[in-house]
């Protein structure tokens, strides 16, 4: 593979990149004992594959025995006998051939076994921890690196069972039983043969060292000049620099790099040119000081018992041995790597669950589904508190709604009753009981949230209603989506409840979305409702429906709701003024306005603007 090649697959062959040293994992006992832990269930499985590692390594030094034996039976030239012996050699070999490629993939199917049940296992413990995780955790890890350590890294323990690993047992095998044979055939042309050696392995590992750092450098200029051309070569940053007349300076600035990418890649492959002349004498004179040596001892007969044949064994067993040294130089490197993708997976299964089922979990009668806050406070950082002690009580079957300026803690306010968040102090009652003693799903089974994120799985409309009751009848379905006045469109679509929403629900506006997560929540039936209001972005239309589905909902059921709308701060039964982390006022709205100046700002600079906005649209459609 070229040395670009390797580049573009992230990490070069034989050394450690400058990230790479700078994070270096720590080898210890606990890390290395962690490790083995996944593979001990699968013990006896491993040692199979360890010895027939051990027989294919045995079975693979005998064509090059076999060989040598074919030499000296020609050289011997001893008539019928001779061909009668030369053929039993041949069968031999192929036998022998055949016998190594068997167990070879024998070898393979149960190595590829061991690592897809390693792969199994970890990932469902990656996906059942990550399912506990915290809210928290979701929104402020990357959602990038969230599917690259369930995905990539752990898939890359494939590489490190079948290839690291396997390729340490059977590399030191190859290498123990090709030098025994050394020695057992001649001590004297052994030393010499493993002595040359190094002059096959050495200049390899250093000239692929430098040609990494000057590909690595032309990967930067490559970069460089890639970027130019991705922002001076799109709509925007073409008309850019043809308003300020940069066509020229941006032309040279091109020229420059590119000429400097030239350079490189030219000095790189003048370095992999002189390389592959001076490889090629080398590996040819190797074979030929150990033939002539040999040589010597053979025809002055100064050293008994070595043959022709012999000789032909220990330079095929070099050769053989030349690949698995170069790879068990290796090790450390691809030690190193695999303990790093480790340390990468555990990192993520050694995170806190913070948020969990007590240990006597409570499923309490919720018909009293009254919410009460105690001197609740909050914070996401410990330097930048959210909620300072916020108090309030909402009787059953009331709908108190929650205003205030963006960033004030409206969301984190309602991400407390569900413990997608846990407060630093102070405590939630829902019917007089902490949500921290009631068993977490029996929780969050009696709560309905609909938020402004309006969010749908790409599969059909029936299975995103069937998220909220995996049991719901036909009717059951039906009546919840007339209830979210979703009902009517879906059965314009021709394939109706069956109907694909594509990834994200993009298929379908953003009313119908946010009308079907109305459904979904009617058909969980909850104790408790939750609204973050999403409706100023949308058509009037779409408002309408949303709006009036939200209003049967909420009727005879706890609610608790971030108003944007000045028609349901009016419908609420009380309004908490929340600013700065407190509660700061609550009453109807009336009762704001007059004692709270932080109110009347709000309403003056949000809700009179839709207030004209919804009377400017009244005006149009009555026109």
């Amino acid at each position: 593979m070229r040395p670009m090649e390797r580049l573009s697959m992230g990490k070069p062959r034989g050394f450690l990149t400058e990230q790479e040293k700078e994070q270096m994992p720590k080898i210890t006992k606990g890390l290395i004992k962690r490790i083995l832990a996944y593979m001990l269930p699968y013990k006896w499985y491993f040692l199979l594959v360890f010895a027939a590692l051990g027989v294919s390594a045995a079975l693979g030094l005998l064509p090059s025995v076999i060989t040598g034996k074919i030499v000296d039976t020609i050289v011997a030239g001893t008539g019928n006998s001779g061909i009668n012996k030369l053929i039993n050699l041949v069968v031999l070999a192929f036998l022998v051939v055949a016998s190594s490629q068997i167990l070879s993939i024998l070898e393979r199917y149960i190595n590829s076994w061991i690592s897809q049940k390693i792969i199994y296992d970890m990932r469902n413990e990656m996906y059942g921890h990550l399912q506990k995780m915290p809210h928290s955790f979701f929104t402020n890890e990357k959602q990038g690196d969230i599917i690259t350590r369930m995905n990539s890294d752990i898939n890359g323990v494939s590489s490190v069972i079948s290839g690291t690993l396997t390729s340490i047992v059977s590399n030191s095998l190859t290498v123990a039983v090709s030098t025994f044979y050394l020695f057992y055939t001649d001590w004297r042309m052994a030393i010499l043969g493993i002595g040359l050696l190094p002059v096959l392995v050495f200049p390899t590992r250093y000239i692929s060292k430098k040609r990494w750092k000057l590909v690595s450098i032309a990967q930067e200029k490559h970069d460089e000049m890639n970027q130019q051309v991705n922002e001076t070569l799109s709509v925007s940053g073409s008309m850019l620099v043809k308003l300020f007349t940069k066509e020229n300076s941006e032309y040279n600035k091109f020229k420059n790099i590119n000429n400097e990418v030239t350079k490189i890649t030219v000095k790189e492959q003048r370095a992999g040119s002189w390389f592959h002349v001076a490889m090629g004498m080398f590996i040819q004179s190797v074979p030929l000081i150990i033939y002539f040596v040999g040589g010597l001892f053979v025809i002055n007969n100064s050293y008994g018992g070595l043959t022709v044949g012999d000789i032909t064994v220990i330079v095929a067993l070099i050769n053989r041995m030349n690949m698995p040294v170069r790879n068990l130089l290796d090790i450390h490197v691809s030690f190193v790597r695999s303990l790093a993708l480790f340390e990468r997976i555990f990192e993520y299964l050694d995170r806190k669950i913070d948020i969990h089922n007590p240990e006597n979990p409570q499923s309490p009668d919720m018909t009293d589904s009254s919410v009460e806050f105690c001197d609740v406070k909050f914070a996401y950082d410990s330097a930048k508190p959210i909620l300072k002690g916020i108090s309030f009580y909402v009787p059953k079957g009331k709908m108190y709604a929650i205003v205030g300026t963006s960033g004030a803690g409206k969301s984190t306010v309602i991400g407390l009753i569900p413990r997608l968040y846990d407060t630093v102090e102070g405590n939630i009652r829902i019917s007089g009981v902490d949500v921290k003693d009631y068993d977490l799903s029996y929780l969050r089974s009696n709560i309905g949230m609909v938020t402004q994120d309006t969010y749908l799985f790409n599969g059909t409309i029936l299975e995103n209603l069937l998220y909220a009751k995996e049991d719901a009848t036909l009717e059951e379905i039906e009546n919840a989506c007339k209830v979210a006045n979703i009902y009517d469109f879906i059965m314009t679509l021709p394939d109706k409840f069956n109907t694909v929403v594509g990834n994200r629900g993009l298929k379908l506006s953003g009313g119908e979305k946010q009308r079907i997560s109305i459904a979904r929540v009617v058909l969980k039936d909850p104790k408790i409702l939750i609204l973050d209001e999403a409706t100023s972005s949308l058509d009037s239309i779409s408002e309408s429906l949303i709006q009036t589905a939200l209003d049967r909902i909420m009727q005879n059921r706890t609610s608790i709701v971030i108003a944007h709308r000045l028609s349901t701060i009016m419908a609420a039964d009380n309004i908490m003024l929340l600013e700065n982390g407190v509660i700061t006022q609550t009453g109807s709205h009336d009762e704001l306005l007059e004692k709270s100046e932080g109110y009347k700002e709000l309403y003056e600079t949000q809700f009179r603007k839709v207030i004209e906005y919804e009377k400017e649209k009244s005006k149009n459609n009555i026109d």
